[in-house]
């Protein structure tokens, strides 16, 4: 699949005002729904505040349309199965968030409501962040509401750098040479961990190296892992903890959240983490403040590695039965006000515009280094309802760990991935 990226000129052209652009302008169904309720779920953790927001949502909510609003936390370990056991008893809420690679599967199974009336209706055409609109769209229809938009960089201990007289690399041979010297310099630190069980920590390397993931022609899938080209990125990546101790055996089973932990700890020079984990880092260890910076995933040898553009939709159900009434909650939700806060408060970016551009502005040292990697290096990952097999099955984890134990050579590692998942992705 071709990458996506995202314009620059999406931050450089100011959108026009909306209608909905304040927390009280909702765009509403025009009607009093006093007495009615809207349920709504909500994945646990993005935003640790979440509780009291949507306290202040709830007030506003009812205050324009008369409805309750009943929010519900879903942990995002248990949602994928929840949503398939709703959506074949008919449980399912009026709302939910959506990530964006289980956006489309569920639109395939008939379950999510087309949402391109809408926001034709509420003037958002050309004003929503363009990956998660591509993300969120299926057969050319739109399913999933951008809410929010995340991104991966690297995350690195500037004390560190500093005394040892770092230079934020610009280059893949530069970033090698940042990790020699962190081992010389701090012997006791993990310089850069290779975690072999999260996928989106290997696919920058992929794509920095001119591999795909995968691509489309006609009606086939075809995984592009085991490329010369992927195949390069993945060695060099690979090879940070094989060749040049860049890593620790025990990262090989890793997770992100381990990753997060470690650095928190004071254990990691640098690492790949999301644009929402300085401000987890600093509330697990406030020592830290003003010794951690930013700066984008360096390209092979200029520019910047892509970074799969994540993030999550706010999908309407087919079961609702009052859509006009779950669509004043999205556009509240989506525009404005409360997506601006939301963004704030979680360290994420809005999916709209308008509050895309007042989050950039109004941006950190740290959080600007994420924006220029989510406008100038944000990449998408398949847009098929079967990419979400691919990642049940851990295709991609399960190759890099293969890799790291010795278990498989790249070539063959990769081959094998490649063949599973074309085989997933072509699944009738």
């Amino acid at each position: 699949m071709k990458k996506r990226y995202l314009p620059l000129a999406i931050l450089a052209t100011a959108a026009l005002s909306l209608t909905a652009c304040s927390s009280g302008a909702t765009g509403g169904s025009g009607t009093d729904a006093t007495g009615e309720t809207l349920n709504v779920w909500i994945m646990q953790g993005t935003n640790t505040e979440s509780d009291e927001f949507f306290e202040r949502v709830g007030d506003e909510f009812t205050k324009e349309t008369g409805a309750k609003l009943n929010v519900e936390m879903v942990q995002w370990a248990d949602a994928h199965d929840r949503f398939v056991t709703a959506i074949a008893g008919g449980t399912t809420p009026d709302i939910a968030e959506t990530g964006t690679t289980w956006t489309a599967e569920f639109a395939e199974s008939g379950a999510l409501a087309p949402l391109d009336d809408y926001v034709t209706e509420a003037g958002l055409d050309g004003k929503l962040v363009e990956g998660l609109v591509e993300a969120g769209t299926l057969d050319d229809t739109l399913y999933g509401m951008p809410w929010y938009a995340g991104v991966r960089s690297v995350i690195y201990r500037t004390d560190i750098f500093e005394a040892a007289g770092i230079a934020v690399p610009t280059t893949w041979a530069e970033f090698q040479a940042a990790i020699e010297t962190l081992k010389t310099s701090n012997p006791d630190i993990i310089p850069f961990p290779v975690a072999g069980d999260a996928e989106q920590l290997t696919y920058p390397w992929v794509w920095g190296a001119g591999g795909e993931v995968a691509t489309k022609k006609g009606d086939t899938w075809t995984s592009g892992l085991d490329s010369a080209k992927s195949q390069a990125g993945i060695k060099f990546y690979t090879d940070l903890a094989l060749q040049h101790g860049s890593s620790t055996s025990g990262a090989t089973t890793w997770k992100e959240t381990d990753v997060l932990d470690n650095f928190a700890q004071g254990k990691v020079g640098m690492a790949v983490m999301g644009s929402w984990t300085p401000a987890t880092i600093l509330d697990k260890n406030p020592e830290l403040e003003g010794k951690i910076g930013s700066f984008p995933i360096p390209g092979q040898t200029s520019g910047i590695s892509p970074s799969m553009l994540g993030g999550s939709h706010l999908s309407m159900f087919e079961s609702s039965k009052n859509k006009d009434l779950a669509w004043t909650f999205m556009s509240m939700m989506t525009t404005g006000d409360f997506a601006t806060e939301w963004a704030s408060q979680s360290g994420y970016f809005p999916g709209e515009t308008t509050a895309l551009d007042a989050t950039v502005a109004n941006a950190d040292e740290i959080t600007q280094a994420f924006a220029t990697q989510m406008v100038d290096g944000g990449a998408s990952l398949p847009v098929t309802p079967k990419f979400g097999a691919v990642q049940a099955k851990k295709t991609t984890n399960t190759m890099i760990q293969s890799i790291l134990s010795g278990e498989k050579t790249v070539e063959q590692a990769s081959a094998d991935a490649a063949a599973e998942m074309t085989d997933i992705l072509n699944k009738k």
